[in-house]
C-alpha cells in the first residue's frame, strides 16, 4: 500500500462503440451496439446512448433489438481497435515502464516508477494531462482514476465515468469501501455474492467487521484470507508490466446449428488456422491443443492433446484438432466450435515438422480403397468454409459474411464508405469518413458490384499531434499534498 496515490487505471469509455461513432458522423450522438449480430451474438459493446435503453456487454443481441431497435448494430472492427490501443498504450509508455494492460482498452500504470508523480497534486497533474492527450490523439475519451492500490484505482476509474478522473486519497480506502456492495470486490461474481448475501453480508462494511476466520469459514481459507483485506481496504499488488498469456483461443457461434460432419470438420480446421495466426502474433508456440464442442442441447464438451514439444505449425494444430473431433458425437447438432492452444512457449519443437509433414505424405498417399471411393468435391469444401453456398448457408447469409454492418468498404466513384446492410442480393452503403462534421450519402449496390470492395478503417484522426517525443514534460515534484482529495474533475 502507497503513502501517495500513484498507480493510475484508465478504461476507455465504450471503447468500441464510441471508436465506431468517431468513425462514422452519421452514428455521432445515437444509440450504437457493436457485437455478434447473428441471432445467437451477445453485445460486445453498447455507446451510453444505447446504455439508457437498458443495453450492456454481455446480453444477447436479440434481447439488444428488443430493447433498443432503432439503435446502429456494428460488427467489430478488431483492426480499428487494436490500432487505436496501440496509440493510448504508447502514451501510457511515455509514463511509466510499468504498464499492465488489461485489455485493449484498460491498463494499469505505476507513475512512481516512471518518476512522473509522487503525491496527489502531481498524479492529478498527469492525470489531466493523460485525458487530453488521449483525445487529442485518437479523438476519443478515458477515464483515469488514481490511488495507493491497483484496486481502488480501479475502482476510482469506475466512479468517474464517463470522460472523468477521480482520486481516492491513501487512508480513506475503508471509508471509501464500506457502503459499497459486495460485488465491488474483485474475485466476488454472482454465486459468491449470493452465499454471501445468504449469511447476511451485503456491503464491504458487512465483510471487514465479519473478520478473517468468518470469511475463511465461508469461502475456504485463500478466498476469505484475500477478501477480507480487500474488504480492509488492502491491496498490494503491484503493476506488472507483462502479463504472460496460459493460452490463445479462439471459437464461433453458428447462427444455424450445424448437422453436416464434413461442415463441421471445415469449421475446426478454419478455427484451428486462425488460432495459430494469433499465436504467431504473439511470438508464441504452444504444446496442448484444446477443442470446444458446445451441442444442440448446450452440453458443452472439451477434449484435449498434449504434443511431443511445442509448435506453431498450422497442420499440427489442425490435424489434432480434427483427430480430437472424431471423439466427439455430434449428430445432433453443433452450436458452437472453439480451437486453443495453451501450455505456451517462446520456442517451437523442430520435429513436429517432420512430423507433420510425415502425417500429411501418410494421408496423402493412394491406397486401394481411395481408387474405389469418389475425391470430396472441392466446391462443396468450399462453400463449407465459407467460400461459397454451403449446405446449411443462405445466400443473404453469404452476403452479411462478405459485407459485415458497420465494416470499411471502398467505390471506384464514391469513395471510402462502410456497410450500413446487406440483403436480397444488395449492399448499401454510408459514404464518410471521420473528419466529416456532417452524414455521408447513402448508396445501393448490387452485392458483387466489381467497383466496391473492402477496405481498410481510416485514422479517428487523421494527423494527431506528436505527444510522443516531449510528452510528459519533466517538472518538480512536490510534497505538499496540494489538490483536492477524490475529486472528480469533469471538463
Amino acid at each position: 500500500m502507497r503513502a501517495a496515490p500513484t498507480i493510475l487505471h484508465l478504461d476507455m469509455d465504450a471503447f468500441y462503440a464510441s471508436a465506431e461513432q468517431a468513425a462514422k458522423p452519421s452514428l455521432r450522438g445515437k444509440p450504437v451496439v457493436v457485437g455478434g449480430l447473428g441471432t445467437r451474438g451477445v453485445v460486445a459493446t453498447a455507446s451510453y446512448e444505447a446504455r439508457r435503453f437498458g443495453v450492456h456487454s454481455a446480453m444477447p443481441m436479440a434481447q439488444a433489438r428488443r430493447l433498443a431497435p432503432n439503435a446502429a448494430y456494428l460488427v467489430p472492427r478488431f483492426t480499428l481497435y487494436r490500432t487505436v490501443s496501440d496509440q493510448v498504450m504508447e502514451l501510457l509508455g511515455r509514463l511509466s515502464p510499468l504498464v499492465e494492460p488489461l485489455s485493449l482498452d484498460e491498463a494499469f500504470v505505476d507513475l512512481e516508477a516512471g518518476g512522473t508523480a509522487d503525491d496527489t497534486a502531481s498524479a492529478l497533474e498527469i492525470g489531466r494531462e493523460l485525458r487530453e492527450a488521449i483525445q487529442a490523439v485518437t479523438g476519443l475519451s478515458g477515464s483515469v482514476g488514481l490511488a495507493g492500490s491497483k484496486m481502488l484505482a480501479k475502482i476510482a476509474s469506475e466512479e468517474a465515468k464517463p470522460d472523468g478522473m477521480r482520486l481516492i486519497e491513501p487512508g480513506t480506502e475503508r471509508a471509501h469501501l464500506a457502503p459499497m456492495p459486495v460485488r465491488t470486490l474483485p474475485g466476488v461474481g454472482p454465486a459468491t455474492a449470493d452465499h454471501l448475501r445468504r449469511a447476511g453480508m451485503t456491503t464491504v462494511n458487512d465483510l471487514a467487521e465479519a473478520g478473517e476466520a468468518e470469511l475463511v469459514r465461508l469461502l475456504g481459507k485463500a478466498h476469505g484470507a484475500a477478501l477480507h483485506r480487500m474488504a480492509s481496504g488492502y491491496d498490494d499488488r503491484p503493476v506488472v508490466a507483462e502479463r504472460d498469456a496460459k493460452s490463445v483461443s479462439v471459437e464461433d457461434t453458428f447462427e444455424v446449428d450445424l448437422h453436416d460432419r464434413v461442415r463441421v470438420r471445415t469449421e475446426v480446421e478454419r478455427l484451428a488456422d486462425r488460432c495459430v495466426q494469433r499465436l504467431r502474433g504473439a511470438g508464441r508456440s504452444g504444446r496442448t491443443v484444446v477443442l470446444k464442442v458446445r451441442r444442440y442441447d448446450f452440453s458443452t464438451l472439451t477434449r484435449s492433446e498434449t504434443l511431443r514439444g511445442p509448435t506453431d505449425d498450422p497442420a499440427v494444430v489442425r490435424e489434432a484438432a480434427a483427430r480430437l473431433l472424431e471423439t466427439v458425437h455430434t449428430t445432433g447438432g453443433v452450436r458452437l466450435l472453439g480451437v486453443g492452444v495453451t501450455g505456451l512457449a517462446d520456442y517451437t519443437q523442430e520435429d513436429l515438422f517432420a512430423q507433420a509433414a510425415g502425417e500429411r505424405a501418410a494421408a496423402e498417399a493412394p491406397t486401394d480403397d481411395d481408387a474405389a471411393r469418389p475425391r470430396e468435391d472441392a466446391d462443396a469444401r468450399e462453400g463449407a468454409a465459407g467460400g461459397g453456398p454451403g449446405p446449411e448457408e443462405s445466400a443473404e447469409q453469404l452476403a452479411a459474411r462478405r459485407w459485415p454492418a458497420g465494416h470499411d468498404v471502398h467505390h471506384e466513384v464514391h469513395g471510402h464508405g462502410w456497410v450500413q446492410g446487406s440483403g436480397v442480393g444488395r449492399v448499401t452503403v454510408r459514404f464518410e469518413e471521420p473528419g466529416a462534421t456532417a452524414p455521408g450519402r447513402v448508396r445501393t449496390f448490387r452485392v458483387d458490384d466489381p467497383a466496391l470492395r473492402a477496405a481498410d478503417p481510416l485514422p479517428l484522426v487523421p494527423d494527431p499531434p506528436d505527444y510522443y517525443s516531449s510528452w510528459p514534460a519533466s517538472r518538480p515534484k512536490s510534497r505538499s499534498g496540494a489538490g483536492a482529495p477524490g475529486a472528480a474533475s469533469r471538463p
